[in-house]
This record gives C-alpha cells, sequence and structure tokens, in this order.
C-alpha cells in the first residue's frame, strides 16, 4: 500500500514536471488559492478580482449562458458577491465610454474592473494575470466551451 501511494505520488510528481498537467489540476485546489499562490495576492484581492471579472463576464453574456457557467463552477456567484461595488461608468474613462455607445463597450468593461481592481490594491495590469488563471480553471471545471464563454463575455 506504501509503495503503492509513492509511485502515485512519483508520477504525479513527473506528469506535473513535464508539463503535462497545470496546477488547476490537482484535486482540491480552488480558483482562489490558484490566484493567491501563482500571484502572491490575498485572499481578499483573489476573491474580489475574481469576482469582478465574472460579474463582468456576467453582463456581457446571456442568462442561459451564464447559468450554463455557473452550473459547471457555482462558486461564481460567492465570488461575484465579493467583488467591490463600483459605479457603471466613473471618471474620465466612463464618461469617455458613455460618449462613445456601443464602441465604447470593450473600454465601459475595463473601466469597470480597472476600477475593482483598484478597490483592491490590484494595479490594472494584474487583470491579465488574472485573466489566464481563471480561464484555464474554467476549462478545468467545464472544458472548452465554460472557458470558451467567459473568452467571448470579456472581449
Amino acid at each position: 500500500m506504501k509503495k503503492s501511494a509513492s509511485l502515485i505520488s512519483l508520477i504525479t510528481a513527473v506528469y506535473l514536471l513535464l508539463g503535462f498537467g497545470s496546477p488547476v489540476f490537482a484535486a482540491g485546489t480552488g480558483l482562489v488559492d490558484l490566484l493567491v499562490n501563482s500571484l502572491s495576492v490575498t485572499s481578499q484581492q483573489a476573491e474580489g478580482g475574481a469576482g469582478a471579472i465574472f460579474n463582468t463576464a456576467k453582463g456581457n453574456m446571456s442568462a442561459e449562458d451564464f447559468s450554463t457557467v455557473t452550473t459547471k463552477m457555482p462558486e461564481v456567484e460567492s465570488l461575484i458577491a465579493k467583488a467591490p461595488e463600483t459605479g457603471k461608468s466613473s471618471g474620465l474613462l466612463g464618461s469617455a465610454s458613455s460618449m462613445l455607445g456601443e464602441k465604447g463597450g470593450s473600454l465601459g468593461k475595463m473601466t469597470g474592473l480597472y476600477d475593482s481592481f483598484s478597490k483592491l490594491g490590484l494595479s490594472k495590469e494584474m487583470i491579465g494575470q488574472f485573466m489566464p488563471i481563471i480561464y484555464n480553471y474554467a476549462e478545468s471545471k467545464g472544458g472548452p466551451a465554460i472557458s470558451n464563454l467567459l473568452k467571448a463575455a470579456l472581449q
């Protein structure tokens, strides 16, 4: 029994070291833990940042698509609840986005995320560091379809 457990541990370590696996797929590792360990952010920053990203995605997808995401990733709703409150359009970027109408959609999305991340003490550059981890996690939970729904809603 002891040899079997050691062999499994060795195979798992080699698998991950050779790049066949990702920490995302490690059993029991949640998204918040992945963000904290990968990006050296606090749990509160990880929860709030992920929540802000999911909240932005929710606002840019149909109710049916969002339900598909939350079926595979039930933690999304609780993360959204941890996102900092932000205004729809704030400051100069928000005003520019409003004036541009639909063409300002991407700018508006990013303005909300910048504001959320700022309130968490994170730079706007951190958004780009959160995204691949979130996409990989989504793919590990629900396959490429879930990851692609999020990507489409956030572009």
